[in-house]
């Protein structure tokens, strides 16, 4: 256990086109019963303006992408230094409880191995999407527990945990990131956590009606396997991908859209290889998914 209360500081990464969600997001936040000791908002390619009093802004020239923007605002948090977790929160989520910051500090106070926690992903309805339970067996979005990857539209980051691994893969862009952070904190021993009492509210929306996302969704798989697999598990998890996005494939847009993707991430780098431990392998694979699937 750590000897003083974590701090939680909160960073928002917006293109400047959701405005009225992304204050009202900073509204819902700054309603915390524990305050964030520093709340920043990263404008990928976008001037802010009209951000409430105490927020800092982050201003970049160009869209940087997810990972890179999130690399931004952590290394802002952690020039000020009295941060000790970093809460990412989506522009146009919403916190609908007012008790999230004191949770993730007593989350994090009493448990020194922990690394990431996940928020469930909730629509106005209250209801949890399938693909927003970081888990195969997703029929219980309430069920918390250890797993191995996490959701990038809310949660939290240890910002020892950061400094060991490096922050986020910049290269990917978008999609993926997430998991690429999880494999790099798991084999660092580091604990991920789903825990579905911290709710971020979100539209429900589908990110495969662009065909964008079929192609970066397929070329960051491999290089997330060329990254970090061992060896003979690089072409089990790009074969067993290979068939589902067969098998998934809703239009032929889409298909040749993820083919082009899998082509670019064969040929391209999505930065230095790091294999990680067959231990780790065997640690996700008792956590219910190992790492060809």
């Amino acid at each position: 256990m750590v000897l003083t209360r974590p701090r939680v500081g909160v960073a928002v990464l917006t293109m400047g086109d959701r405005m009225p969600e992304l204050l009202a997001l900073l509204e819902s936040v700054a309603k915390q019963d524990e305050p964030a000791t520093r709340v920043v908002v990263v404008g990928n390619g976008t001037a802010l303006m009209g951000l409430p009093d105490g927020v800092i802004a982050v201003e970049l020239d160009e869209n940087l992408g997810v990972p890179s923007g999130r690399n931004v605002a952590w290394q802002r948090l952690r020039e000020f230094g009295d941060v000790d977790v970093l809460v990412d929160l989506d522009d146009d989520g919403l916190l609908i409880d007012t008790g999230v910051f004191r949770r993730i500090a007593d989350l994090y106070w009493e448990d020194p191995h922990l690394g990431i926690v996940s928020f469930r992903i909730a629509d106005e309805t209250g209801t949890t999407q399938r693909r927003h339970v970081p888990r195969l067996r997703a029929k219980n979005p309430m069920r918390p527990g250890l797993v191995t990857t996490f959701l990038g539209g809310g949660h939290a980051l240890s910002m020892p945990m950061l400094e060991q691994t490096g922050g986020w893969p910049d290269a990917f862009f978008f999609t993926h990131e997430e998991t690429d952070l999880a494999w790099r904190a798991i084999d660092r021993d580091w604990d991920v956590l789903y825990e579905p009492r911290l709710v971020l509210q979100h539209p429900k929306t589908s990110p495969a009606r662009h065909t964008i996302y079929h192609r970066m969704t397929a070329r960051n798989r491999v290089w997330l396997a060329k990254r970090h697999l061992p060896a003979p598990l690089v072409p089990v998890y790009l074969g067993v991908w290979v068939v589902l996005t067969v098998v998934r494939a809703k239009s032929l847009a889409g298909l040749r859209a993820s083919f082009g993707g899998f082509a670019e991430g064969i040929r391209t780098s999505g930065g230095p290889r790091r294999p990680i431990r067959w231990w780790t392998v065997w640690r996700m694979s008792r956590l219910g998914r190992p790492p060809v699937v």
